[in-house]
């Protein structure tokens, strides 16, 4: 992939010798989060939310966190993570509003010396290899014991040189949409794959599935994964069950689905959620390869993390004949870290850094 198509312009500078800290973001249709971080292994510090409707674009919004939380720094690179495809040179934020633009702008009217843009998700997968134990929340059982609760293996536990022996990686997120992306172990450092596995179609398996499938794809035109297993695909969910069942369904948003876990028809529709994701999550496990494991992110999913835990999440995962024993053997847990797709960016600066090795003695 050329730099053009990476979304890359500048030279990164070496973090000391005169470098100034790295500049990182993870801008979505709602809030652009916006950190300073001091070189590849540091923690993200001044982190502030800035609301993206409040700036005319992505250089606008990185100009605005500098002037006002960082006026004495002057970064020496940067990576911008945004929730919309990055292609032949140029960005567009989906649910943003904002003009389609290139990183070579944004590096223009920042001044910087280096600046990249990458999708959220791929900022997502690079992260994965930063997480520990206390960032994930298991999903499922250890093949090694019978008793739940244990992920299929052990994750990613903070490698960010070299990949490790676990295998390719995957991590798939409702949020504002479905997100999906892999990454791959090379001799030369994880690769990460970008994607758009949030359009593929819904996995519906039961009776009931299939129904609420039938229903979107009348409403819709089609019946992606996305339309369900997203913040907005929960309310389809819960209002095609109450159709189903001929029962009212007041316009509740996803947040009040998730709050009213008493009520019958929300507790369906977020175990159906669940059981479908699942079946997405075992696709993915299988296309990619990801025998080190398939990750949750997104904003839904922590705020369910016991309904997950105790749905059919997991039987669905691996419920795939004739490779039940394949995917039983794949880990699969929850991302609870509070910035992930901070650390990825972080990561991907990192990874246009020369190689210490390569260099030649002064």
């Amino acid at each position: 992939m050329s730099e053009a198509n990476r979304g890359v312009w500048g030279v990164v500078p070496p973090r000391g010798a005169g470098g100034g800290p790295w500049l990182v973001a993870d801008v979505g249709g709602t809030n652009a989060r916006f950190a300073l971080v001091d070189g590849p292994d540091g923690d993200p510090y001044r982190v502030r939310s800035l609301p993206t409707r409040d700036h005319a674009g992505l250089a606008e919004a990185a100009a605005a966190y500098l002037g006002r939380y960082a006026p004495d720094v002057r970064p020496s690179a940067a990576c911008l993570a945004v929730a919309g495809p990055v292609t032949g040179g140029t960005f567009r934020l989906t649910n943003a509003g904002w003009p389609k633009g290139t990183p070579e702008e944004v590096r223009a009217h920042l001044g910087l010396p280096r600046l990249e843009v990458i999708n959220d998700f791929e900022a997502l997968a690079l992260a994965l290899p930063r997480l520990r134990d206390d960032d994930l929340i298991p999903i499922g059982r250890t093949p090694e014991r019978s008793e739940p609760g244990g992920v299929g293996g052990r994750p990613p536990t903070g490698s960010t040189d070299r990949p490790s022996a676990s295998g390719t990686l995957a991590v798939v997120g409702p949020g504002t949409g479905l997100g999906v992306a892999g990454l791959v172990p090379t001799p030369s450092g994880w690769v990460p794959l970008p994607g758009e596995g949030g359009q593929v179609d819904i996995p519906a398996a039961t009776d009931r599935e299939v129904e609420v499938a039938r229903l979107l794809r009348a409403e819709r035109g089609s019946a992606t994964a996305e339309l369900l297993l997203s913040g907005d695909g929960l309310t389809r969910v819960h209002r095609y069950l109450a159709a189903l069942d001929g029962a009212p369904a007041g316009p509740l948003t996803a947040q009040r689905i998730c709050e009213r876990r008493d009520d019958p028809l929300c507790r369906e529709a977020l175990h159906m959620f669940c059981a479908l994701l699942g079946s997405l999550a075992g696709n993915v496990a299988l296309t990619l390869g990801a025998r080190g494991g398939v990750y949750l992110g997104g904003g839904i999913l922590p705020r369910i993390a016991d309904v997950l835990r105790g749905s059919a999440f997991r039987a669905r995962f691996e419920a795939k004949p004739p490779v039940e024993d394949y995917l039983r053997g794949i880990p699969t847990a929850l991302i609870v870290h509070p910035g992930p797709a901070l650390a990825g960016a972080t990561m991907r600066i990192a990874q246009g850094l020369p190689d210490p090795d390569s260099l030649e003695p002064a």
